[in-house]
């Protein structure tokens, strides 16, 4: 069994990513914890109860955390994830509340109360993590593994054709906080980066069959899934700027569905043209169709087990 936190933006990659951890039975998700993104953190934080809610799990605290980078104000997110940051899924407002924590310190007080078990599913901008190391360095020998939405590595064509930054070299969530993104890379904690290389590789896209088969299972969750999907096709965007985050996910659940290198990461932090860009060598490099298990596993029911 994986401990996780699921830290994120919601966000409508990030909502299927926690949805894929819910239903995974070796998955515990301890906490979700908000960051500003896709969404500022208030949004998100809301959007993620809304999530949980939607599932049955309203037994996993959400924190609310940083609303704005490190160092830097808050950029507009220029890839729209609809009116209410869920595809305009709008669901009805959650019964559920926030936890009352702070969000860095949900992330320092499960790392201690579980040292050496807390994998960190880190699916938005890395603010909340930098600030928790920030006020607690030790935790970075404690934390399992990261999983890290983040970057763009060069290592194809498709890692700067869509850049998601704002500008031609950036991925989003360390476009958002670069500070934050060179302080984690740059710690020794295990991190494992999915960046638009493979994000946005052809081979994670949906096909006709894969659609056909979400309309044919009939699960509350695969209809949403399926609704996001439409959602970006209907803007144009191919699939996978739909589940880019779900991705990410899929690689902490089974990390044989990825080919990794080893990586020693840089992150600019200073011109405007290639603020957030990472260099380094080695990387994600190759990965095969994920998301189709994880539709097809059972619901989760109110307790948070599964049935068989």
């Amino acid at each position: 069994m994986k401990r996780i936190i699921i830290n994120a933006d919601p966000g409508i990659d990030d909502a299927i990513a926690i949805i894929m951890a819910l239903k995974h039975p070796d998955i515990k998700v301890e906490a979700i914890t908000a960051v500003s993104g896709n969404m500022t953190a208030d949004v998100s934080c809301n959007n993620a109860l809304k999530v949980l809610e939607f599932m049955g799990a309203g037994h996993i605290p959400v924190a609310e955390g940083m609303m704005h980078p490190l160092v830097r104000p808050f950029p507009k997110d220029p890839y729209s994830h609809g009116d209410d940051g869920l595809g305009n899924h709008f669901f009805p407002e959650p019964a559920l509340t926030k936890a009352d924590i702070f969000a860095p310190d949900m992330i320092i007080d499960l790392v201690n109360r579980y040292p050496g078990e807390i994998t960190i599913a880190a699916l938005g901008p890395l603010t909340n993590l930098a600030l928790a190391i920030m006020k607690d360095p030790d935790i970075t020998g404690k934390i399992k593994e990261v999983f890290c939405t983040g970057g763009a590595f060069g290592f194809n064509e498709y890692a700067y054709r869509n850049a998601t930054g704002d500008n031609p070299a950036s991925e989003w969530n360390i476009y958002v906080d670069p500070e934050a993104a060179r302080l984690v890379f740059e710690s020794d904690i295990n991190l494992t980066a999915v960046g638009l290389d493979i994000a946005y590789h052809p081979d994670v896209n949906f096909l006709e069959e894969d659609y056909r088969e979400m309309e044919r299972i009939q699960t509350s969750e695969a209809k949403f899934v399926l609704d996001i999907c439409n959602f970006c096709r209907e803007r144009t965007f191919d699939s996978s700027s739909g589940v880019i985050d779900g991705i990410t996910m899929a690689a902490l659940i089974e990390p044989g569905i990825l080919t990794v290198q080893n990586i020693s990461v840089g992150v600019e932090c200073t011109s405007p043209l290639t603020l957030g860009r990472q260099f380094g060598i080695g990387g994600i490099i190759s990965a095969d169709r994920i998301f189709r298990k994880s539709m097809r596993l059972p619901p989760l029911i109110p307790d948070g087990q599964y049935g068989l």
